[in-house]
């Protein structure tokens, strides 16, 4: 199988910093403060047995605040349980002020690691995205290699010290541009443009699908709207996968502007894209037929959205 590795958070081409942080629970006696370096497998060893899950963090409101990707290191024998968190760059400093506020009187350290860098390596082919054993599961320096949590065709998220593009036998270095376009025309968002803090609602954004809540865990922040959704079964806009065609404006299509019908009804907003695909906040009853984009200059733009082949059944 060959894979294409590409990155998440760096300029095309080249290894970027993972934007993450390490948790990790501080000795009872003492608060305790140590290199990120330090912890973890040894330089050259693979873990694929450490635990990854995908979550939002919400506000009061149950609007969205910040989406990650969570990795559970191993424990060793002498360590204290260790998470590290990757987010979108854009918050980072945002995100760790809302870690150390949250704290409460827990012996947690929050720090950075910018020695780490993330890679998403992607299957050639769909069918391919499970086949997780032909991956150079011993690649140098590797810290984490782990199937992504959110939806097979996302492929596995890499954690590495290593710069270099031999990260994964046979697969083969990817531009970053080619990592959204694989994601927006998979319906996976990412990162504050697609999930617009305060303002995008984490069910509407299909994290149930992607494996991001629990509806049987304790209170959290955001719970009591997410939970009364959820139950009462009727989510009526979802942030669809869209294509789009026609004569696109220099400047791509603005967030936020409205998606219609053939008959100029509306049937949503567009959230976010790259080129000619991207994500739109639809109507689930209005996808099927014929949607258009006006543009600034009063040009029509078709819009052609589209139901992932790895939602449930029930949601098609």
């Amino acid at each position: 199988m060959a894979a294409a590795a590409l990155l998440r958070g760096a300029a095309p081409g080249r290894g970027g910093r993972a934007w993450s942080w390490r948790l990790r629970a501080a000795p009872r006696r003492r608060l305790g403060h140590n290199s990120c370096s330090q912890r973890g497998p040894a330089a050259g060893e693979a873990s694929t047995s450490a635990r990854s899950g995908y979550a939002h963090f919400l506000n009061v409101q149950g609007r969205t605040l910040y989406d990650v990707i969570l990795y559970g290191l191993p424990e060793g024998s002498h360590e204290q349980p260790t998470f590290l968190l990757e987010c979108d760059s854009a918050v980072l400093d945002a995100l760790q002020r809302h870690l150390v506020l949250h704290k409460i009187r827990r012996r947690v350290t929050v720090e950075p690691c910018p020695e780490l860098r993330v890679w998403a390596v992607l299957p050639c082919a769909p069918k391919e995205a499970g086949r997780a054993v032909l991956l150079q599961e011993k690649a140098e320096c590797t810290t984490i290699l782990t199937r992504d949590p959110r939806t097979a065709r996302m492929g596995w998220r890499l954690l590495s010290q290593d710069e270099g593009s031999a990260l994964v036998l046979g697969g083969r270095l990817g531009d970053l541009q080619d990592y959204h376009r694989h994601r927006y025309q998979q319906g996976v968002p990412e990162g504050v443009h697609d999930l617009p803090p305060g303002v995008a609602l984490p069910l509407e954004s299909n994290l149930a699908f992607m494996n991001g809540v629990s509806f049987t865990k304790g209170c959290y922040i955001g719970q009591e709207l997410t939970a009364r959704t959820h139950h009462m079964g009727v989510i009526r806009k979802r942030l669809f996968p869209v294509q789009l065609s026609g004569p696109l404006p220099v400047g791509s299509i603005a967030p936020g502007t409205s998606v219609l019908t053939k008959s100029g009804q509306a049937a949503g907003k567009y959230r976010a894209g790259l080129g000619d695909v991207g994500l739109a906040l639809l109507r689930s009853e209005k996808i099927k037929g014929p949607l258009h984009i006006r543009t600034s200059e009063s040009g029509l733009v078709a819009l052609t959205a589209s139901v992932p082949d790895w939602w449930p059944t029930s949601t098609k």
